[in-house]
């Protein structure tokens, strides 16, 4: 069984993937997790501001690990990104619409309400460009245009598990990532 830390960590991962930030209560996260709330503050003596920076920075480098997969995977950029985006929806589909990104969750609720929670969004989102610059480097572009894509396709996946997500349609997400197969293609 894994530790207690573990368990909270996991658990208000879940719970945001599904009602955010604040639709998640200390109490749901303690008995999600099997925990005592004298557990939770054990190990975020902050509460729930720093259990929470933790889970965004936890999940956020889950997810540039699935990323860099991807991304030094013997594809073409533009067939990593639709890589990206079709699984994206294929999650969508299998939680029927109830699992998105943690991150994107908690920055649309917080980020103009909580400084730390938007450090740690911030922080995440800027190591997913970092590493989406890197792949299109790699594949011949130059720094500035590198850059540039990495935010848009950034920005695009945010964009596209909102618009999915509340239209309960994953073509959505499949068809926001053929716009970005394509400006990739065209670089």
């Amino acid at each position: 069984m894994t530790d207690t830390r573990t368990r909270i960590v996991t658990t208000t991962a879940a719970l945001f993937q599904r009602q955010g930030f604040n639709g998640t209560s200390v109490k749901q996260i303690t008995e999600g997790a099997e925990a005592t709330i004298g557990s939770l503050y054990h190990f975020f003596p902050r509460g729930k501001d720093e259990l929470s920076a933790e889970v965004v920075r936890t999940a956020g480098e889950q997810y540039l690990e699935m990323f860099r997969l991807i991304a030094t995977a013997d594809l073409p950029a533009p067939a990593a990104v639709g890589l990206l985006f079709d699984g994206a929806a294929a999650t969508l589909e299998q939680s029927d619409y109830v699992d998105a990104c943690p991150i994107y969750t908690v920055a649309l609720e917080v980020a103009s309400a909580n400084e730390s929670l938007r450090e740690a969004c911030a922080g995440v989102f800027g190591s997913w460009v970092a590493e989406a610059t890197s792949m299109f480097r790699r594949h011949g572009l130059r720094k500035r245009r590198a850059e540039a894509l990495a935010v848009t396709v950034i920005g695009a996946l945010g964009g596209a598990f909102v618009l999915a997500r509340t239209a309960k349609d994953a073509d959505l997400m499949r068809s926001i990532g053929r716009d970005m197969v394509r400006l990739i293609a065209a670089g």
